[in-house]
């Protein structure tokens, strides 16, 4: 179980501790408070690994240590939760190294994850259930690059999915509506990253844009944040039900309006779905090039 530093995966590790099953949870420091949280309030059975999925040899350790601790039983089931992402603003504004970490992180760190666990899954016919996001489905606003990250970690488990049939492996994808986790809901946090976001901007870019542009997007964000969820147990549960389910769910929603928005999605015009979407999370203003230019035809 990836990511149990806080948030979704900090609460499952401690829900499947709580049933009575072996957890190897991976966190990002040792000696964090998520950690010594989860020391505190789990069973000796819970096994605490340190792992940064940007770093190949923190993922080879942990798959030494899982395959030594499971070669006689086998493992049962993977759930790859650990996420990333620290910037909220347009995919040109966005650094393109931005994009790499995301990818790093969200799509390349799960898959090699998974591909190394995968002996241990097929001989026991276990579970992979991985935490992705609607973002990787729908255009939202200012996600670009923790969205596509999303997009290609869906089609990767979706491929596993078809592929692992017929070793009687399943595989599931969680996609949360907002939830309060981590870093996510810190409003210091997001102010922080907006101003070293400003600061590394081209001047070109930055002057056709203009800098309260970015403070609006972070302003509206902010707002949003707002609504996050701090009951994190419907997506515990559908993890578990992932896990445990005798003919477990292909896709799961845990979180509210997410019928709603995959409706538009799916069934209505495109510009209905991003007039939807602007209003729901992010609408950005005009920037400040082309405020300059409707004035300038409004005065004409």
């Amino acid at each position: 179980l990836t990511g149990c530093d806080s948030g979704f995966g900090q609460a499952t590790a401690r829900h499947l501790d709580a049933m009575g099953f072996q957890v190897f949870a991976s966190v990002l420091d040792l000696q964090s408070p998520g950690a010594q949280e989860l020391r505190r309030s789990c069973s000796p059975r819970l096994t605490l690994l340190q792992m940064d999925l940007t770093k190949p040899e923190d993922i080879q350790h942990v798959l030494q240590h899982v395959h030594t601790h499971t070669n006689s039983t086998g493992l049962w089931g993977l759930v790859n939760n650990a996420g990333f992402n620290d910037t909220i603003a347009d995919a040109e504004l966005s650094p393109l190294g931005k994009f790499r970490t995301c990818m790093e992180v969200n799509f390349f760190g799960s898959l090699e994850l998974t591909k190394g666990l995968l002996p241990l899954l097929r001989s026991t016919g276990g579970r992979i259930v991985t935490v992705s996001s609607p973002a990787g489905d729908l255009p939202f606003p200012c996600l670009a690059a923790y969205g596509a990250s999303k997009a290609a970690l869906s089609l990767l488990m979706d491929t596993f999915r078809s592929e692992l049939q017929p070793w009687g492996v399943k595989v599931s994808i969680i996609l949360p509506g907002y939830y309060k986790t981590g870093t996510t809901c810190d409003p210091a946090f997001w102010n922080q990253q907006k101003q070293r976001l400003v600061a590394s901007l081209p001047q070109e870019l930055l002057q056709a844009y203009g800098e309260d542009y970015v403070e609006e997007i972070n302003r509206q964000f902010i707002q949003f944040m707002k609504v996050a969820v701090e009951d994190l147990s419907a997506v515990v549960n559908s993890i578990t039900d992932g896990l445990l389910a005798a003919d477990p769910a292909v896709r799961y929603y845990p979180g509210q309006g997410l019928g709603l928005m995959y409706f538009i999605h799916r069934y209505l015009p495109y510009f209905v779905r991003d007039l939807f979407l602007k209003g729901f999370f992010i609408n950005p203003k005009l920037p400040r090039a082309l405020q300059q230019e409707h004035n300038a035809t409004k005065k004409a």
